[in-house]
């Protein structure tokens, strides 16, 4: 038992986002597969399409937004941006990055690199961008899906262990899924034998994937005081890395 909790102490800080298939999603859809099929699927969601722009219309989060549908050189669908309609001025656009920052820190599915984004109530957005070019953005991962017929199998120990741990904090979030992530690889049998080896290549590719399902957003600033949101839904597993090149 020792061993098994020791190698999830290694995996805690690099377990979020493993495995292959499991992609980013967006209102539960997989950021995947062709431009097409995926407007199809987001109109079935009630989205309206917009061929002058070239985007789908409606309402996310309680905001009325463009959603923008990005390929790869392959057409494989990598991004979807969600872009608000409205400007608004720099109060109401601290309020809304704040809020933002608050509902995805709060939000299970979630973990973020950073301990705080949110903005404070004296901060001269619009100085610090024309002036210093300052962004203002905040990026959170999309923990992997658990697979609970794996967790079933944990010692009565561990099980209970992961039953009573909270998820209000970043750290026991990826403790949780560091353990599933651990029995999705490995049979419980294999755990107690890992080998240096073992570990240390299943630390790399756990690594390798932890920025593969970001979702963050920025404000972007529009005329002279005026600013809306742009949030990223990205998929990085199909996002271009210089293979044309």
């Amino acid at each position: 038992m020792n061993k098994i909790l020791s190698v999830v102490m290694l995996l805690t800080i690099s377990t979020i986002l493993y495995a292959q298939k499991d992609v980013t999603r967006f209102l539960g859809i997989p950021v995947d597969g062709s431009k097409s099929e995926m407007i199809q699927k987001l109109k079935a969601k009630g989205y309206r399409y917009n061929s002058t722009l070239d985007c789908l219309e409606g309402e996310f989060n309680g905001s009325q937004v463009y959603l923008s549908v990005v390929t790869n050189n392959n057409n494989k669908v990598w991004r979807i941006a969600v872009i608000d309609v409205n400007d608004t001025n720099e109060t109401n656009i601290k309020i809304r990055f704040n809020n933002l920052c608050q509902q995805f820190k709060k939000n299970k599915k979630y973990i973020s690199m950073e301990h705080d984004y949110t903005l404070a109530e004296e901060e001269d957005i619009e100085r610090q961008m024309l002036l210093h070019k300052k962004r203002y953005q905040a990026a959170f991962y999309q923990l992997p899906t658990i697979i609970e017929s794996r967790a079933n199998i944990l010692p009565d120990s561990l099980r209970h262990i992961v039953k009573i741990m909270p998820d209000d904090t970043d750290q026991i979030k990826v403790q949780k899924y560091s353990i599933n992530m651990l029995l999705s690889k490995y049979p419980i049998e294999k755990i107690n034998n890992l080998t240096k080896n073992e570990q240390e290549q299943l630390v790399t590719e756990m690594m390798d994937s932890i920025f593969k399902k970001s979702v963050w957003f920025m404000i972007d600033k529009k005329d002279y005081g005026k600013y809306h949101i742009k949030m990223f839904y990205d998929n990085e597993y199909n996002h271009s890395n210089g293979e044309d090149l």
